[in-house]
């Protein structure tokens, strides 16, 4: 029995019983009856942490050319506006079907109106591709990354990555003597990976496999790699094997938050499968991110895809606090020692 994870589990659940106690919960009427709606209900109910209570939704063979049925179900609430507090529009087919003099009353009664495509956003923290068109990057606020705010983020990533080499000085020989007794080679690993605006740059990494791991080409890391060496395994799980891309921060080529940058053999190959993969490289990639926290490493195409959900979600809402979330996270994370490969 993992005893960590059991305390972990225990102390979660105490969270969500105390946070039940002392924070209200959004009380959700959930419009539709098809398995668009069945899935918003089911991960409302599935994410204790969510803060939501489903007070009703119209469960159903998935029919909802019923139009009447939906009105007169909103009508109650209409009368009694205090019993709900937000409506999650999850109709399969919105034409002719959307009860809107209701939407609109519950609305301007103080009602929060809340598409699908928008809640389980705010739930998961990824976009979901199958819903993303042009039109939802081109008509929109979002995905703007403003000059400014990228050089606040940069005067704060130049002393942060100096503050932090300095910090791991006194530990890098005794890092450096371990990978050269690991395995023959080299002490430091070099890669080129693709940068901002699709830029090449070196990335550099202590060396975590053994010599020669990929003379045959470019390989994704797979669990429990026999490429990588004892050594590199225990650095990769502490992330010990990223200190050297502080120097990458302080070059430019990085930040300390970021997509992760991927190799250009993998970029060009996940560009053409993927859509909008392009889109994770109009920032400076990151030592860490969002998908690093929420995901954590992929070797398949699905992977990559969710992957580039959370980093397109990253990119919508970036601001310096989410920033600081995903620190927090990462740190929460190295702890743990989940998530590397």
């Amino acid at each position: 029995m993992n005893t960590r994870v059991d305390i972990y589990d225990c102390a979660r659940q105490l969270y969500q019983g105390i946070r039940g106690l002392f924070i209200s919960r959004d009380r959700v009427y959930v419009l539709g009856s098809g398995q668009r709606a069945r899935s918003v209900v089911e991960l409302l109910r599935s994410c204790g942490d969510a803060g939501t209570a489903i007070v009703g939704w119209k469960e159903g063979d998935g029919n909802e050319g019923q139009h009447s049925d939906f009105a007169a179900e909103l009508r109650r609430y209409c009368s009694s506006p205090a019993s709900i507090d937000r409506v999650i529009v999850a109709l399969e087919d919105r034409r002719g079907t959307v009860p809107i003099p209701e939407l609109l009353d519950l609305r301007l009664r103080g009602v929060v109106i809340e598409s699908a495509s928008t809640a389980l956003e705010r739930i998961t923290g990824r976009l979901a591709l199958s819903e993303m068109n042009p039109s939802a990057f081109i008509f929109t606020d979002a995905f703007k990354v403003k000059r400014s705010q990228q050089i606040v983020r940069r005067m704060i990533s130049v002393p942060a990555a100096f503050v932090g080499l300095l910090l791991c000085l006194p530990f890098i020989p005794f890092i450096m003597l371990a990978v050269r007794l690991s395995s023959p080679g080299p002490v430091f690993f070099r890669q080129t990976r693709v940068g901002r605006h699709g830029s090449l740059f070196t990335a550099f990494k202590f060396r975590t496999m053994r010599q020669g791991a990929e003379k045959e080409g470019a390989v994704w890391a797979i669990e429990n790699d026999p490429r990588i060496t004892r050594v590199g395994g225990f650095m990769r799980a502490t992330r010990l094997d990223e200190i050297p891309q502080l120097w990458n921060v302080l070059r430019g080529d990085m930040a300390f938050i970021g997509p992760r940058p991927e190799r250009p053999e993998f970029v060009h190959w996940l560009s053409k499968q993927i859509p909008y993969y392009d889109l994770r490289n109009m920032v400076r990639p990151g030592i860490t991110g969002w998908a690093q926290v929420r995901y954590g490493y992929s070797a398949t195409l699905e992977g990559s895809k969710v992957k580039l959900e959370y980093d397109l979600y990253y990119l919508k809402h970036l601001s310096l606090g989410f920033d600081l979330l995903i620190l927090f996270e990462t740190i929460k994370t190295i702890i743990q020692r989940k998530g590397a490969r």
